[in-house]
């Protein structure tokens, strides 16, 4: 016979309902749009523009970008592919930028519903016991007068909402910190849509212009051009201007000599072709605002005029030619191409230097200003190649199928020319003449419609962000009650937040309310 024990047996856990799409998408929603999901995305959104300050952008230089990727042959297609060279128009950042802006959304209509439904509410009647309230005094009053009355005055006019029951008045005030919290939130969703307006119907184009030249408002005439997602080009307004001048100021002495004090450029414009021409003087944060554009001065340089003569003595090219700054004493770089030299093209590439001297270092510059201009160039020869169509950088020579020269000695071609020199190439291939040189200035024509949108935002978000700070919500009760026959004042109040300076306020109200002088009154209180 086989003993046998009772067991007990745990109950079988509750088959509960699976949650299903319904559920699975209201668990989402929710998620999306609680207050810890919108601050993380708002970090991530921070974290992302990140690379776009430290990584060159092809929507501001892309010549820095094509400097980048043949600099960094392994690390820069790796970038590209993420997007990095182009962060605000890339996809994980209109991701981010749109999740946050739907819980943002999320956020403030339920919280804005509670707040107008809290703003009709009744302030709450008293608790049992207000004795146990961090601020609480009692005392008792005078024979004479309504304490009721006269503490319903008292808190109005230190701007309570008032509402009287029986035996007391209950108070409250700071609805005002809830309506900053949701004000601020509100405001980052106004900012971002000044920002996703901007970058929809917004462009942005730079282009470096030679002083005594023109430039027209068309994609063709800039150097770089990036449109907003929805932009045309009719969007364009059609004005036009001329650059007649270039003025520049430089510090001589000090520790900041060399720097720049002061520079403008006088150009005259035309809004439409029929418009008559007027005159502006273009400065640094003074940019010229025509037809909802602004264009900004940005930066300048210097533009060698050179003229290149082929191996038959025909001009292959002349013209001034724009070259880049390199450091702060305004060393440039620059090419010179003449392709369509003959029998064979030429090609140069150099630096224009604005105050030439040479030292154990070679040929640089030691002050921005052209108190010795030279230009230090180099020059390449070789045969026509095919014209494939595929544009190239004005400021880089392909040296893939050409020669350099040399000066007959086994050593490189190298040659300083001032204005008005000029070299004979070796074997009577050519020449190069250094006729003079003129200053470029480098432009920036922008639209940005959703600029005056976001600023407002970003204000809207610092009022609302100085009112949740400073803004404190507090509860105060007054009543009167009969203990062993005599008759009690009570005050008490809340904090809902951090107490600041409760106990003062409860103590100057019951000071108020307090008859003067004292007639057999008693006093207690609890801080």
């Amino acid at each position: 016979m086989t003993d046998v024990k009772d067991r007990t047996e745990a109950p079988a856990p509750p088959d509960l309902p699976g949650l299903g799409l319904v559920g699975w998408l209201r668990w989402t929603w929710r998620q999306l749009t609680s207050m810890k999901t919108a601050l993380v995305l708002l970090f991530l959104l921070a974290l992302g523009a990140v690379p776009g300050s430290l990584i060159p952008q092809t929507a501001i230089d892309p010549v820095k970008v094509a400097d980048y990727l043949e600099a960094h042959p392994k690390l820069g297609p790796v970038y590209d592919k993420l997007g990095l060279f182009d962060v605000y128009k890339s996809a994980w950042f209109s991701a981010i930028y749109l999740l946050l802006f739907i819980s943002l959304v999320g956020c403030v209509l339920p919280r804005l519903r509670v707040y107008l439904k809290a703003l009709r509410a009744r302030p709450p009647k008293p608790p049992r016991n207000l004795n146990r309230l961090p601020g609480y005094q009692s005392f008792e009053p005078a024979a004479d007068g309504d304490v009721l009355d006269l503490a319903a005055k008292e808190l109005r006019r230190r701007r309570f909402r008032v509402e009287r029951y029986d035996g007391a008045v209950a108070a409250e005030r700071g609805y005002l910190r809830e309506a900053g919290n949701l004000l601020f939130h509100f405001s980052l969703i106004v900012a971002l849509i000044g920002a996703a307006w901007g970058a929809l119907f917004g462009y942005r184009g730079t282009v470096l212009v030679v002083v005594g030249n023109g430039f027209s408002n068309s994609v063709a005439q800039f150097d770089d051009f990036t449109p907003g997602r929805v932009f045309t080009p009719d969007d364009l307004p059609p004005f036009s201007l001329t650059v007649k001048d270039f003025k520049v100021a430089f510090q001589t002495d000090g520790p900041q000599r060399g720097a720049a004090t002061s520079f403008n450029a006088p150009i005259t414009y035309q809004e439409t072709p029929e418009s008559p021409e007027r005159s502006y003087d273009l400065r640094v944060n003074h940019p010229l605002k025509v037809d909802g554009a602004s264009v900004f001065l940005l930066g300048h340089g210097y533009a060698p005029r050179v003229t290149v003569r082929d191996g038959k003595g025909e001009v292959a090219f002349s013209g001034p030619v724009p070259f880049l700054p390199q450091d702060g004493n305004f060393s440039s770089f620059g090419v010179v191409k003449a392709p369509d030299a003959r029998p064979e093209q030429l090609g140069f590439e150099g630096y224009f230097l604005p105050s030439a001297v040479i030292d154990e270092r070679g040929p640089i510059s030691v002050f921005p200003d052209d108190l010795n201009p030279a230009l230090v160039m180099t020059a390449y020869y070789g045969r026509p190649g095919e014209e494939t169509g595929k544009p190239q950088s004005v400021y880089q020579l392909d040296k893939t199928k050409l020669t350099q020269f040399d000066n007959g000695e086994g050593d490189k071609l190298r040659f300083q020319l001032a204005p008005g020199q000029s070299i004979t190439l070796p074997d009577n291939r050519g020449s190069l003449t250094f006729d003079s040189y003129e200053r470029w200035v480098k432009l920036q024509v922008s639209h940005t419609p959703g600029l005056n949108l976001a600023l407002v935002g970003i204000s809207l978000a610092i009022l609302g962000l100085m009112g949740s700070l400073f803004i404190h919500p507090r509860r105060t009760w007054v009543r009167v009650r009969t203990v062993d026959g005599r008759t009690v004042v009570e005050v008490a109040g809340l904090d809902r937040g951090p107490e600041r300076g409760l106990g003062d306020e409860i103590q100057a109200i019951a000071q108020a309310l307090r008859p003067l002088p004292a007639k057999d009154s008693t006093q207690q209180e609890q801080p």
